[in-house]
């Protein structure tokens, strides 16, 4: 199936679920090909972790995050736009 751009957008969900079931789905633009619609194959897709591997890798994060240094461990978030500031806390 030859579609143009502009009847693809309004047809998307259609021409997905045509390329899922292996029809062919090329959109043209200009009167030109442009693309071709496929179905993922299941090498191609990300795997899908559960509750407890997402839980394990946001500690991993977490500790990797912790151990990298502080690169201005003297100043704060309150003060580091002091100098915006004048001495009543009013902007310079």
């Amino acid at each position: 199936m030859r579609v143009s751009m502009e009847q693809a957008a309004a047809r998307v969900e259609e021409l997905v679920e045509r390329a899922e079931r292996g029809e062919p789905v090329i959109i043209t633009r200009d009167g030109q090909d442009a693309v071709v619609l496929r179905p993922v194959e299941a090498s191609e897709r990300r795997p899908t972790l559960s509750q407890e591997e997402r839980r394990q890798l946001f500690k991993q994060l977490q500790q990797r995050v912790a151990e990298i240094p502080d690169p201005f461990p003297d100043e704060t978030a309150a003060r580091s736009q002091d100098f915006l500031y004048d001495e009543n806390g009013l902007p310079k």
